[in-house]
């Protein structure tokens, strides 16, 4: 049996890594044996690119940071994503290739049809049987964002939320043209709710588009 791959969308702040982490305790709830990962990281490799990634400290090219990414994603997929689908695990991931489209592509100005085809090496046939973007607005993302990093304790500058917010307006334009450009795999949720409200609204997007879960 195949599993299912969900992949979690959305620039800083939108609640991603909540949404996620609750969808997939809604799936196991179900009775659904599911895994749970977060890019760029859940492999060691992924874990080391994820620290230098988000270090605002380290300057990166546009491209050689595109290149980071897909190496992390390549990782993932071959060591985490594939294997569990093929054992038919729901995977549900905090964020995929959509993201360096949209950072990488729209954020930084590299070019997207250049980006897809680091897609197709980094991950093949390995594409999200579904994809929620979380869109909310970009001031209140960023609000949200350096309020958690601040409530942790992280005093170390983050890459993403340093670049400001005519930054995140153009990936979060990037997303929501991503998810025009595919309708059928993209589904767009605004985040105006509390996290829970979210989520109840995902599982109905993940039944309506994957099958019933329970």
């Amino acid at each position: 049996m195949t599993g299912k791959l969900i992949s979690i969308e959305g620039i800083e702040g939108a609640g991603k890594s909540t949404v996620a982490g609750q969808l997939a305790d809604r799936l196991r709830e179900a009775g659904h044996s599911v895994l749970e990962l977060r890019e760029p990281g859940s492999t060691p490799v992924g874990e080391s690119l994820r620290t230098l990634l988000k270090d605002g400290t380290i300057h990166l090219a546009p491209l050689t940071e595109a290149f980071l990414f897909e190496a992390a994603r390549h990782e993932l997929v071959v060591r985490r994503i594939r294997p569990a689908l093929a054992e038919g695990q729901w995977v549900v991931v905090d964020r995929f290739y959509d993201s360096t489209t949209a950072y990488q592509g729209w954020g930084r100005g590299l070019d997207v049809e250049m980006l897809c085809r680091m897609h197709m090496d980094a991950c093949g046939e390995t594409t999200p049987d579904l994809t929620i973007l979380l869109d909310i607005d970009p001031a209140v993302g960023l609000d949200r964002a350096r309020s958690v990093t601040r409530g942790q304790g992280v005093t170390a500058r983050d890459r993403f939320e340093e670049e400001g917010i005519s930054f995140l307006k153009r990936i979060r334009e990037g997303f929501l043209a991503i998810a025009r450009a595919e309708p059928n795999r993209i589904v767009v949720i605004s985040v105006t709710g509390d996290a829970d409200e979210v989520v109840q609204c995902c599982l109905r997007v993940v039944e309506e588009k994957l099958g019933r879960i329970d």
